[in-house]
């Protein structure tokens, strides 16, 4: 019987298991407190602290299938997907590690055992690479395995650089590296392709199947390689290649899993007799990526890893569209329940999630629909400006910013070939140049940088930093152990330098969580004082102080007193309480699909972004700011718990986004109204918050809103300040605080009764010009010419004029503008059988040109505008020749 890719899943963490494995759930898509990575990309990524550790489990093996996203940032195959047998924008990846435990031997000798004995692979279709001078893992799989030595191939340094190699693996640019093997299984010679290392080794015979990564150096950054203290185990098995090659397929698509997307994706488009088509892979597999994103906190948005996300599903609703045209309901979401069908079993947040995921994905295909209509205005006005040929920054332009790819663009061109529509000569290599050019940048911001991370050998020998400003925001006896300056560890600094001071225990909190790190001040006996202006979280398990030495001299070993400033941490534990329980009071008011998608707690301010595809309303908000003040007033103690991940779930404690957990969690419970895992410092009872007030509320994205409070005496301060401006505004309208409303209310019934008479007197004067201009316009071919400045118009005005002697004169070419405050307003129009030869647009086009300006539009009618000045006029006495030249 063959197994389902379910199955697969399922044997290779028993498998594990039964060798001693902790089989630990697949993190978050995002990877939390990482900003060096976009989204989880291997299923190393939630250790990635214990490798450089940082970081301390309970078990020294681990077994996992992670979900995994390769579509931004340095992996990117996203143009790729759905179009060869292998590439996709989310996949599984199974994994097997040891973390200072076993090494090279029972990594290799697991794997074996568990193709060949478990599955039964047969042993003459696996043959394996190893590093070029890894004789250890050549001989274990030669002499103990008993692969012959010419199914076992050296891959040197293939990359132009030294250790840089296919069978080399490295975490970034510095840090963990060593060797790998990797194990091929050989699709057979009825496929073409040769074995790796060979001439045509990008054939598709020969398919990578399983990596183990032997973590055993430590990357500087001059390029020397430092033995790890503890040499670690790092493998990573796609589920959907090796489930290809378990139920005889030889393409990932046709796995059982890619087979039910594909069946339901053919049948929303009635394409049920053309399972190979590419677009219907590209929707399966988008659907995936789309979905598991939406699970993991991630909605659509113009920056970061929400544009990603954007990306990824206007591709497939382009590839739904080119299947079956434009569907006024859409249908993309409607893949999201053949999903859950498939994947909801391993993965119950899928389900739990499933109506939050269609809502999401069911706006952004209507906001695409409307974006699609915005970009192809903007087409027609690059054609209008470019005599028809469109250049490579505009085609880049309409895919970046309107969302319009480039073969729907070359589809719509091609389809008006007629009125001459054509992309410009080289239009594609410069539009690939920008899009590479982007790619760059994405890549550029993907790498592992920063002050996050500190050297694998330093933080070798260090503790984790033993917290104690939970208790006390005073501690003696601090014992320095490390000081970075300029990036480099040093054993001492003098007054002046700006550095970063490592110590065994501080009351300092180091940014975390959304809340800012601590400030204050450093002490040590003889005069000794470095300024803390931030407190940071370095390599995970490490509070950095960074601030300036200001006096006298700090070196390794010193023992100094720690004093946080006590006003500034109050007023963000205040801040940081009150968002516990403005996150409660969103959950309780407009539902629990609301999560937390960031957050910044300040001493000033607190800012919580959040889920909910709607502005919230001026009474709910008030409803949520009274359940909040209620809790307040309610004075519950704020209880602090420590238990396992499990238990504090099932205590009902929730989980906030973006943020990483351990083993073992602190959880604060406030009362009966809010319970949630958090690591920060808080108020020992919800009355001494004092006052919540909130400030504003706004959208931050598709899908996101904003919410800033004030608390305590931030929120007495900003009610005396919008009392104080309350009073003069009153004053300002001659009345009380009492009446302003009544005042602003007559003021604003007499501006809109004089705007109307000015409308009025406006018409009568545009009446009154184009009466004149009518009755004076020169005639050309039997088309009448207006081209007249009119002053004290606006364009909507000139528009009016412009429709008005459209009606007087019937055939017509007409041209008008105005000017205020140094801007020139141009509107054009072209009436009857004259259009067949010029068009408002290019008119238009022509006249702003003169002028330094630029617009377009219909062929009927076009505006746009540019600097005045005497160019204006030579410009409009300029219109008859040019419409003369046109009529012939």
């Amino acid at each position: 019987m063959t197994k389902t890719s379910n199955h697969i899943r399922k044997d290779f963490l028993e498998f594990f298991r039964s060798k001693g494995h902790e089989v630990v759930a697949s993190s978050s898509l995002v990877p939390g407190n990482d900003p060096t990575l976009l989204f989880t990309n291997a299923g190393m990524v939630q250790f990635k602290d214990v490798f450089l550790g940082a970081e301390k489990r309970s078990y020294t093996r681990a077994a996992s299938s992670q979900r995994c996203v390769r579509a931004g940032g340095k992996h990117n195959d996203l143009d790729q997907v759905g179009y060869t047998a292998r590439h996709h924008t989310f996949f599984e990846m199974l994994g097997n590690f040891s973390f200072g435990d076993y090494f090279k031997r029972d990594a290799i000798t697991y794997a074996w055992e568990l193709l060949t004995g478990v599955w039964g692979l047969p042993k003459d279709r696996l043959l394996v690479t190893v590093y070029h001078t890894d004789d250890e893992a050549f001989d274990i799989w030669n002499k103990e395995v008993g692969l012959p030595a010419d199914r076992i191939i050296r891959i040197g340094d293939n990359k132009g650089a030294p250790y840089a190699s296919d069978n080399f693996w490295q975490m970034a640019d510095t840090g963990p590296c060593g060797p790998c093997t990797e194990i091929f299984y050989d699709h057979g010679a009825h496929i073409a392709g040769g074995p790796p290392g060979s001439p045509d080794e990008d054939g598709d015979r020969f398919i990578e199947i399983w990596n183990n990564v032997f973590m055993q150096y430590d990357r500087q950054p001059d390029g020397s390689l430092v033995p790890l203290p503890a040499p670690c185990v790092d493998t990573g098995m796609g589920l959907e290649r090796i489930s290809a090659v378990l139920q005889h397929v030889h393409s990932n698509y046709e796995i059982d899993l890619f087979q039910h997307l594909i069946k339901a994706a053919a049948a929303l488009t009635n394409r049920q007799g053309e399972l190979e088509h590419k677009s219907l892979r590209v929707i399966a597999d988008h659907i995936r990526a789309c979905s598991f994103l939406i699970v993991d906190g991630v909605l659509p948005s113009n920056e970061g890893r929400g544009y990603v996300l954007r990306r990824i599903i206007r591709r497939a609703i382009r590839h739904f569209w080119k299947l079956d045209g434009l569907s006024p309901e859409g249908k993309f979401w409607r893949m999201v329940q053949p999903l859950v069908d498939v994947m909801g079993e391993a993965y119950p947040e899928l389900v739990a999630k499933r109506a939050l995921v269609e809502q999401a994905l069911k706006g952004e295909e209507a906001a695409f629909a409307q974006t699609l209509d915005a970009g192809m205005t903007r087409l027609q006005d690059y054609l209008a400006a470019s005599g028809n040929r469109i250049r490579g920054e505009q085609l880049f332009q309409l895919h970046d910013t309107y969302g319009c790819p480039p073969d729907l663009i070359a589809d719509l061109l091609r389809e008006n070939a007629d009125k001459g529509w054509a992309l410009a000569d080289g239009a594609l290599s410069e539009y690939e140049s920008l899009m590479d050019q982007q790619r760059e940048r994405a890549r550029a911001a993907s790498k592992f940088a920063g002050t996050t991370a500190l050297p694998a050998d330093l933080v070798a020998s260090l503790a984790p930093t033993d917290f104690q400003g939970y208790e006390a925001l005073e501690a003696k006896d601090g014992r320095v152990l490390a000081l970075i300056r300029d990036g480099r560890p040093v054993d001492a600094i003098a007054a002046g330098d700006e550095a970063i001071v490592l110590l065994d225990r501080t009351p300092f909190y180091a940014e975390s969580g959304g809340q800012v790190g601590d400030a204050g001040v450093l002490v040590l006996d003889g005069g000794a004082r470095f300024d803390v202006r931030d407190t940071v979280k370095l390599s995970g398990a490490f509070h950095g102080h960074v601030g300036r030495l200001a006096a006298g001299a700090l070196k390794l070993g010193d023992s100094v007193e720690g004093h946080v400033d006590a006003a500034r941490r109050q007023a963000t534990v205040l801040n940081h309480s009150a968002t516990h329980l403005l996150h409660a009071a969103l959950r309780k008011v407009l539902g629990d699909h609301v999560t937390q998608k960031g957050s910044l707690v300040a001493p000033d301010r607190l800012r919580f972004d959040f889920s909910h595809f709607q502005a919230i309303s001026a009474d709910d908000l008030a409803r949520i700011e009274a359940m909040v003040n209620a809790e307040i007033r309610r004075n519950a103690e704020a209880e602090v718990h420590h238990m396992g991940m499990q238990e504090a779930l099932d205590f009902g404690a929730m989980a906030l986004f973006g943020e990483k957990y351990g083993e073992h969690v602190r959880v604060l419970r406030m009362g009966e109204f809010s319970t949630e895992l958090c690591g920060g410092t808080h108020v020992h009872h919800t009355g001494d918050i004092g006052l919540f007030k909130i400030v504003s509320e706004g959208g931050v994205a598709a899908g996101v809103r904003r919410i800033e409070a004030v608390t305590g005496e931030g929120a007495l301060a900003y009610i005396d300040e919008e009392e104080r401006r309350l009073g003069e505004a009153a004053q300002l309208l001659g009345g009380n605080p009492a009446d302003v409303v009544e005042k602003l209310r007559q003021l604003l019934d007499r501006q809109k009764r004089l705007e109307r008479e000015l409308e009025s007197l406006k018409a009568k004067a545009a009446a009154g010009a184009t009466s004149d201009l009518a009755a004076s316009a020169p005639e050309v071919a039997g088309v009448k010419i207006v081209a007249a400045r009119l002053e004290g118009l606006d364009a909507k005005s000139l528009r009016d004029a412009v429709d008005q002697l459209k009606s007087r004169l019937g055939e017509a070419v007409i041209v008008l503008a105005s000017a205020e405050g140094g801007k020139a307003a141009l509107v054009a129009g072209v009436q009857g059988s004259a259009q067949g030869k010029v068009k408002a647009g290019e008119l238009l086009s022509h006249v702003a040109a003169q002028i330094g300006g630029k617009g377009g539009g219909r062929p009927d009618m076009a505006q746009g505008g540019g600097p005045d000045g005497p160019e204006l006029l030579k410009a409009l006495d300029g219109v008859r020749d040019w419409v003369a030249a046109r009529l012939g």
